[in-house]
């Protein structure tokens, strides 16, 4: 695996499971915390920050889930349900998310930075089902096995 791949897979990661729950975390204590603003850029910012959550939370519920079942096998389908709507509630919040940040708010920031990270989340585990060789490349290099799997 070349490096570039590598650093990427280690920039998705830091993304998604530490930047991630800092972010959500510190926009809702500043949500709570200061004044709310009725504007269509702050409502945006919030729309964008409550779906970045919702993904987040869909990420703790399927790993919780993932746990209490053992395990998914490769392809489920129900994670790959699960990836989608991660995904796609990752991406209603960033389109939210840029939104609202041309006016300042409590979560101008928050929310696209937010959503981002949850969608880096979601690519990274999405990785982890890919092969990194599909059998046509796997044919092409002499003495490589079958297919190599990157689990994240």
């Amino acid at each position: 695996m070349s490096i570039s791949v590598q650093v990427t897979v280690v920039i998705l990661f830091v993304a998604g499971y530490v930047l991630s729950p800092l972010m959500l975390t510190w926009g809702w204590v500043r949500w709570f915390r200061q004044p709310k603003l009725q504007t269509v850029t702050a409502i945006l910012s919030l729309l964008g920050f409550i779906l970045a959550s919702a993904s987040a939370l869909l990420a703790v519920s399927a790993m919780a889930y993932s746990l209490i079942r053992g395990g998914f096998p490769y392809y489920d389908p129900l994670l790959m349900k699960i990836f989608g709507v991660g995904g796609l509630l990752s991406l209603g919040g960033l389109i939210f998310g840029v939104g609202g940040v041309w006016r300042a708010s409590s979560l101008r920031w928050h929310a696209p930075v937010s959503a981002m990270a949850t969608l880096a989340f979601w690519i990274a585990a999405a990785i982890g089902e890919w092969p990194v060789f599909t059998a046509t490349e796997a044919e092409l290099c002499p003495g490589h096995s079958g297919l190599i799997w990157y689990a994240v």
